[in-house]
């Protein structure tokens, strides 16, 4: 196995051939729905009207819950959204399975959704503008910041490679929800997709946090400091926020930590949360070894072919 000290820093895939290899037949799916949908949308506008989360027809057109977040309305939407899925999920899917990432991703595409649908008839109530009621409101967005907050889970330590940007996987969601706000100050076509974004991210953490199920010890949800949701924020901040956190904590859980006895809890003893942070950073960390390895091969195999069809010549 390669040397974690020696090896570079640990990337997303960019460029070369390595960057169309490795991806997962439910990425390239997911991708391939993105595409065609996006492509009915523009074939067909009024199609629109029946997959987008539009507030006050979601009474009657139900579904708009789950299709919505597959509906990217414009061109950089959806090439900003195959993209990302095909990285992260090609990240996360190894460490995952395929089971858990598709019913991860449905469980983030739904909660997102039912949360912006209540957000929007709220503002509604409040502002009395129809604007909240009828404006189509969709993307992968929130999907995609999910995935983020998995990496913080999985890699919080490794320093990814995020284009030009190197940054610890701890914080790429928090940097993400900082970009998002800030431009929404300044580009109103990114107003509709905020809250899809920050949903995204607040309902995967819970998922996370409170209810997947964690095949190494039949367990489920992960209560580690490291994952807290005060993590996601700068330190000088967490005396403030985890108070109020630890409010939302007993609504979620407070019956199973009253269960604790019987061992199938959130909360575990310290020395189980350090372990269980420990093995998820080995995961973490063999995984991207694993495709760091890939990678140097595919570059070496190619150098051969290089030098032999030089060499013929």
């Amino acid at each position: 196995m390669m040397n974690s000290a020696s090896a570079p820093p640990p990337t997303l895939p960019s460029g070369g051939a390595s960057f169309f290899r490795g991806y997962t037949k439910l990425c390239k799916g997911l991708a391939v729905i993105l595409f065609l949908v996006h492509l009915l949308v523009q074939l067909f506008p009024s199609a629109l009207d029946y997959l987008a989360l539009i507030p006050a027809r979601t009474i009657p057109f139900a579904w708009n819950l789950i299709t919505a977040g597959y509906v990217e309305q414009t061109i950089p939407g959806v090439i900003i959204s195959i993209i990302g899925l095909l990285l992260f999920g090609k990240l996360l899917e190894p460490l995952w399975g395929t089971k858990e990432l598709s019913k991860f991703v449905f469980i983030v595409n739904f909660s997102t959704s039912m949360c912006v649908f209540v957000t929007a008839i709220a503002l509604y109530y409040v502002t009395q503008q129809e604007t909240y009621l009828y404006t189509p409101l969709s993307g992968f967005y929130g999907v995609l910041s999910g995935l983020l907050v998995g990496i913080k889970q999985l890699m919080p330590d490794q320093e990814l490679n995020l284009f030009v940007l190197k940054i610890k996987g701890k914080w790429i969601p928090s940097l993400i929800a900082l970009i998002s706000v800030v431009v929404s100050f300044f580009v109103n076509e990114l107003v509709s997709s905020l809250p899809v974004i920050l949903f995204g991210i607040y309902m995967s953490w819970i998922y996370l946090r409170y209810f997947q199920k964690r095949l190494e010890t039949g367990l489920k949800g992960d209560p580690s400091d490291e994952f807290s949701f005060s993590s996601f924020f700068p330190g000088f901040l967490r005396p403030v926020l985890d108070p109020i956190a630890s409010i939302f904590h007993r609504l979620l859980c407070g019956r199973s930590d009253r269960a604790d006895s019987r061992g199938q809890t959130l909360e575990t003893s310290p020395l189980t949360d350090s372990t269980e942070a420990n093995r998820r950073r080995e995961r973490g960390q063999r995984a991207l070894e694993q495709r760091l390895a890939e990678k140097l091969a595919a570059v070496r195999s190619t150098e051969s072919t290089s030098s032999d069809a030089s060499d013929k010549v």
